[in-house]
Formats: structure tokens, C-alpha cells, sequence
């Protein structure tokens, strides 16, 4: 039985666990995605701004459907993962090398000029890397807009892992579920026991506030103020 599941920050530097949802078996195709996110605008998020993924087909048009203003990035430590994984194990050194200029530019601009350079120096031997970060393009950019010291949190799914490996660790324990409920019960009791005293929330949100105040300017500008019950949302997948 296959989960899946979403982290979100709202504007106050808050973290929560938007929703686990049952996987369809057929890989979560776009259909999946936009129930899952049109029922998160059902239960009152009002905007999504920024949403990180691992490359998973139909979530981004899907959210461009539900949240237009939403921001797509992807994964940039699955991108380099899979970057090795085109290459011979004796260039990876040197691949991280060559590829630390293109996510570390100061501007989308420079990121291009550095990635033409990687591309002219590997692309003969690996092409299929070449073509695997010109297909995620457009969605590796989008964190190169913002400031350097919260980069970081925009560009990796990292919180969503960390729940993730929680979830696999208490799934082995129990060994064996006979359904869904009881699978889903097992996640729902994890997620309680696991910041009881609010500490790693607090850390949480002093490691966001820079990456808060970056998205709330423009949307107050955009709009009112939203109530207090409304949930303006940067989401993990």
C-alpha cells in the first residue's frame, strides 16, 4: 500500500502536515493530484505560493489548476541524485563539482551561462544528463529569484524525507496492516507523537522567518491582509 503525504509552512512560519492520502496505483497521475490538492482548497488553504516536489508527473499542472499563483520547484537534491546516476561513478566527483556553479549562480541568467558551460564540457559523454536538467528547467529556477540564506529551504524536499523515513519506521514496526484505516491510523498516531512540547516547531520557525517575510511582501501587496482563519501556503511534497 503506497501513501503519500504534504508538508505546508503558512505565512506566520507555522508548519503542518496538510494531508496523507492513499496512493491510486497508478503512479499518483495528475487526476490524483488535483483531488488531493482541490480537497486542501476545500479545507480553506487560500493560496499556494511556492510548492517543492521530486519531479512527480501531474503534480505541477495540477497545481497550476487549483493554485495558479503557485510556484513549482523541484527537487534539487533529487536533480543531482539522478544526475549521477547518468554517469560513470569515477566523474561524480568532478560533476559536483562542475555543477555547483549552475545551482549556487546569483540569477536565473547566470545559472544559464554556467549550465551551457557544464553542458559543452559533459554533454558528448553524458547526454541523457544533459537532457534530464534541460527537462527540469523551468522547474529548477524558480528558488534562484530569492535571496541566498533561504535557498535552502526552498529548494529540497528534505521535511517531507524526514516525515517520510518516520512513517517507514513505524510502518516496520507494526509489520502488517489489514487495511487501509489501520495503515492510516498508525501515520495519524506517528504524526501526534512527534513534536509533543512544540521544540522542533520553534525551530522550524525561526529557520523559516526569512523565507516567511519573502513571500508575504508580495502577497499583501497582492491583496488584503487575510483573516486569521484563511491559509496562505508554501507546501512540501
Amino acid at each position: 500500500m503506497e501513501l503519500v503525504a504534504a508538508i505546508d509552512v503558512d505565512l506566520e512560519g507555522h508548519k503542518d502536515i496538510s494531508g496523507i492520502w492513499p496512493g491510486n496505483g497508478d503512479g499518483e497521475s495528475a487526476k490524483f493530484w488535483f483531488a488531493c490538492l482541490t480537497e486542501l482548497k476545500n479545507r480553506g488553504v487560500k493560496d499556494v505560493f511556492f510548492m517543492v516536489c521530486d519531479g512527480l508527473k501531474g503534480l505541477p499542472d495540477s497545481i497550476g489548476s487549483v493554485f495558479p499563483a503557485a510556484k513549482v520547484q523541484t527537487c534539487l537534491m533529487h536533480l543531482l541524485r539522478n544526475s549521477f546516476g547518468y554517469a560513470s561513478k569515477r566523474h561524480w566527483p568532478e560533476i559536483a563539482v562542475n555543477l555547483r556553479p549552475v545551482y549556487e549562480a546569483p540569477s536565473v541568467e547566470a545559472a544559464e551561462v554556467a549550465f551551457e558551460e557544464f553542458a559543452q564540457k559533459w554533454g558528448r559523454s553524458y547526454p541523457a544528463m544533459i537532457s534530464l536538467w534541460r527537462n527540469a528547467w523551468t522547474e529548477f529556477v524558480p528558488f534562484l529569484d530569492y535571496d541566498v540564506e533561504i535557498r535552502k529551504v526552498l529548494c529540497s524536499t528534505n521535511a517531507i524525507e524526514s516525515l517520510n523515513a518516520r512513517f517507514r519506521r513505524a510502518a516496520r514496526a507494526r509489520g502488517h496492516f489489514p487495511n487501509e484505516q489501520a495503515a492510516l491510523k498508525t501515520l495519524y498516531l506517528t504524526v501526534r507523537s512527534l513534536d509533543p512540547k512544540g521544540t522542533v516547531q520553534t525551530r522550524w520557525g525561526m529557520r523559516w522567518k526569512p523565507g516567511v517575510n519573502a513571500f508575504a511582501a508580495p502577497s499583501l501587496t497582492a491583496c488584503p491582509r487575510p483573516a486569521p482563519t484563511s491559509r496562505n501556503r508554501h507546501l512540501h511534497r
